[in-house]
C-alpha cells in the first residue's frame, strides 16, 4: 500500500488521544489556559461525568477575534513568544488542547477582552470549524465542551462511570486549586459533591488555608511548613506528621513550577524522608512545591505533562530529602494533636452528670450510670496504689516539669502507660514505643559519630534456625559486624553469636536473631537500599533492648523517659510508625465528662 498523508482532522483525533485521556484530562486543559490568562475566578462545570458537558468559565484576559479564531489551530500558542522551548514560563503551551479537544467533541468558545466593546465566540464540531461570530459576553473566556468523544465513540468504552469520571475531574480541579491558592474555584457536578473555594491571601498562611480547605481541617494541626533551597532550586509547602498517617498514597501532591505532576523521583524521594517514620504499607499526606530554572526541568516528556524530567536529578532529591528529615527532625517529639480526640470519642452519649461534690469515699463501682462491661477485676487494674513510688500525685509535683510539653510523670498504669499532668491537660505515654525510639535514635547516633563499640559474649549464643535464615544472616555478617554483633555459622542449622553491642544488655540471642531474619527477608523482597537495611536491622535492636511493657518504673524512670522524648527528633512515633503518646486537652476531658 502507498504512503499517503492523514486527513487533518484524523491527525487531530490521533492527538486527543494522547492529550485528551477523559474528561479529567479536557478540564485540566482548560483550567491551565484559564490560569495562563490570568483568572482569578474559574468556575467548573460537568455533567454526566464531563461526557455531556463541561463548561469552564473565567475572568481572564480573554481573546480578541483574531487570537480566537487562532486558538483552535493547531501548533498556535501564545505562551511561546521567543520560541525557546527552554524557557516556558506557562502552564501550557503546546497548542494542541482545544484542537484536540474540538475534534472529538463539540466546542464553544466565547470571550471577551477588556478593551473589547463586544464580545465574540467561534465553534467547533467534530474537528468542522465555523466562522467567529459576534456575541454578548463579560470579561473573560467560558469554553463549554459537549458530547465528548462523539465523534470516536470507541473511546467511551474505556471511559469508567460517571461517578468515577466526576471524581477524577474533582480531584484535577483541586490539585490546580492548591497550586494557586489565590484564585477562586468553584464545582458543581450531578454525580458528586461540588466545592467553591474562596481566594486564600499570598504567603504561606494563604497556602496553609488553602490545603485546609481541601484536605480537611485536620490537615491543619498536623502539618509542618516545608522550606528550603539548594542551588537555586527551592522548596515549599506543608508536610504531615509521620502519626497522622493514611493506607494509599493519593495524599502526595508534588508540584514542579506549578504543574501538579506524578513523579517516581519525586514520590521516591517523598519516601526515603519518611522511611524511618512511618509504619509498614502507610503513607504521609502532604503538598510540596518545588521550584526551579524553567532550563533546568523538561515539562515535555509525557503528553499530559503529568511527568516531568530534570537535567540534575540528585539534586532535587537531594533537596527534598534533606528538607523532609529537617522538618520531620525539627518537631522533635510532636504527634498528631488529633489523637486525643479519638479518646473522647468514647463518651457514651446520653450519659447525665452533675458538678456536685459527692462524699470523699464514692467509687464508680457505686454509681447506677457506671459504663457496662467494666467488672471489678478490670477496674482492679485501674488500680495505681500498689507501689508507692507510682502512687498518683504521691509526691509533689516540680513546677518546671508540669511547664515541660510532656509535663510531669504521675502515675504508672498496667504497668504498661505513664500518665502525666501537663499545664492544661494529660499525656498518655506508651512506655515500650517511646523507649524503642530513644534507643533507636542513641545507637544511629553511635553508628554515625565513630560505630557501635561492642562486647563479647561470655558464653557465645548459638541459636537454631531453618538453614535458608542462616545463609541470610552469614551473607549479611559485615554488615552486622559494623553495627555491633558479631555472628558466624555454625553449622547447616544454627548461628553462633558472639559479640553484641556494648550499649544493650539482656538480648535475647534467639528472638532477636529470628526477627533479623525475617527482616532480611522482607530486604530481599523489597531490594532495599543499604541505608535502610541498616536501619531496619538498629530498629530491630532497639525493639529488643526497650522498656517492655508490664514492667514497673518509679517516678524518677518516668519522668527520665518524658525528659529524654523531649529531647530526641522524632520521639512522637516508635520505630513501627506508632504514636509514643496521645494528649488529652483539658478541653477534651471535659467533653468527655459533659462538662462543656
Amino acid at each position: 500500500m502507498p504512503i499517503q498523508r492523514l486527513d487533518r482532522i484524523l491527525i487531530d483525533r490521533i492527538a486527543a488521544g494522547e492529550v485528551v485521556e477523559r474528561p479529567a484530562s479536557a478540564v485540566k486543559e482548560l483550567v491551565e489556559n484559564a490560569l495562563d490568562a490570568g483568572a482569578t475566578r474559574i468556575d467548573v462545570a460537568i455533567e454526566a461525568g464531563g461526557r455531556k458537558l463541561i463548561r469552564i468559565v473565567d475572568n481572564g484576559h480573554g481573546m480578541d477575534a483574531a487570537d480566537l479564531a487562532l486558538c483552535v489551530e493547531r501548533h498556535a500558542t501564545s505562551k511561546l513568544p521567543d520560541g525557546d522551548l527552554q524557557a516556558i514560563h506557562t502552564l501550557g503551551f503546546r497548542g494542541e488542547a482545544l484542537p484536540s479537544i474540538a475534534s472529538v467533541a463539540l466546542l464553544t468558545v466565547a470571550t471577551r477582552t477588556a478593551a473589547g466593546a463586544q464580545g465574540h465566540a467561534i465553534t467547533v464540531d467534530g474537528g468542522i470549524k465555523h466562522e467567529v461570530r459576534p456575541g454578548a459576553q463579560p470579561l473573560g473566556t467560558r469554553v463549554d465542551v459537549r458530547d465528548l468523544f462523539g465523534a470516536t465513540p470507541a473511546r467511551l468504552k474505556f471511559l469508567k462511570s460517571d461517578r468515577a469520571e466526576a471524581r477524577a475531574v474533582g480531584d484535577t480541579v483541586q490539585r490546580l486549586a492548591m497550586a494557586h491558592p489565590w484564585v477562586r474555584f468553584t464545582l458543581a457536578s450531578t454525580e458528586t459533591a461540588g466545592f467553591d473555594y474562596p481566594a486564600c491571601p499570598p504567603g504561606a498562611d494563604g497556602l496553609l488555608e488553602r490545603l485546609t480547605q481541601i484536605l480537611g481541617r485536620d490537615f491543619k494541626p498536623n502539618a509542618l511548613p516545608v522550606d528550603a533551597m539548594r542551588e537555586g532550586a527551592t522548596l515549599h509547602g506543608f508536610a504531615g506528621l509521620p502519626t497522622w498517617h493514611r493506607g494509599d498514597a493519593t495524599g502526595l501532591y508534588l508540584f514542579v513550577n506549578g504543574r501538579a505532576v506524578r513523579d517516581k523521583l519525586l514520590l521516591g524521594a517523598v519516601r526515603a524522608a519518611y522511611m524511618d517514620f512511618l509504619p509498614s504499607g502507610r503513607h504521609p499526606t502532604l503538598a510540596l512545591f518545588v521550584t526551579c530554572d524553567p532550563a533546568e526541568v523538561d515539562v515535555n516528556v509525557h503528553p499530559a505533562k503529568a511527568e516531568v524530567r530534570f537535567r540534575d536529578p540528585g539534586l532535587i532529591r537531594g533537596l527534598i530529602v534533606g528538607a523532609l528529615k529537617q522538618t520531620l527532625t525539627a518537631a522533635m517529639h510532636k504527634a498528631s494533636p488529633t489523637a486525643g480526640a479519638a479518646i473522647a470519642a468514647f463518651a457514651r452519649p446520653g450519659w447525665s452528670t452533675y458538678s456536685a461534690p459527692g462524699p470523699q469515699n464514692w467509687t464508680a463501682a457505686q454509681s447506677p450510670t457506671r459504663p457496662l462491661g467494666f467488672g471489678e477485676a478490670e477496674q482492679a487494674a485501674f488500680d495505681v496504689t500498689p507501689s508507692a513510688d507510682a502512687r498518683a500525685g504521691a509526691a509533689a509535683m516540680a513546677p518546671e516539669a508540669v511547664a515541660s510539653p510532656l509535663g510531669a510523670a504521675r502515675a504508672q498504669v498496667h504497668d504498661t502507660y505513664i500518665l502525666a499532668q501537663t499545664r492544661d491537660g494529660m499525656v498518655i505515654v506508651d512506655q515500650h514505643a517511646a523507649h524503642e525510639r530513644l534507643v533507636y535514635e542513641r545507637l544511629k547516633a553511635a553508628r554515625a559519630a565513630s560505630g557501635i563499640e561492642r562486647q563479647a559474649l561470655l558464653i557465645p549464643a548459638v541459636v537454631e534456625m531453618d538453614a535458608r535464615d542462616v545463609e541470610r544472616l552469614v551473607d549479611a555478617a559485615p554488615l552486622l559486624a559494623t553495627l555491633g554483633l558479631t555472628l558466624e555459622g555454625f553449622g547447616p542449622g544454627a548461628v553462633l553469636l558472639r559479640e553484641t553491642p556494648s550499649s544493650l544488655a539482656k538480648l535475647d540471642a534467639g528472638s532477636l536473631l529470628r526477627d533479623l531474619a525475617a527482616g532480611l527477608r522482607d530486604d530481599e523482597a523489597d531490594t532495599a537500599s543499604l541505608e535502610r537495611r541498616l536501619d531496619h536491622v538498629l530498629a530491630t535492636l532497639a525493639c529488643h533492648h526497650s522498656v517492655r511493657a508490664g514492667r514497673r518504673l518509679n517516678g524518677d524512670e518516668m519522668n527520665a523517659l518524658l525528659r529524654e522524648m523531649e529531647r530526641t527528633p522524632g520521639s512522637g512515633q516508635c520505630n513501627h510508625g506508632r504514636p509514643t503518646y496521645v494528649e488529652l486537652k483539658l478541653g477534651d476531658i471535659e467533653r468527655l465528662f459533659g462538662r462543656r
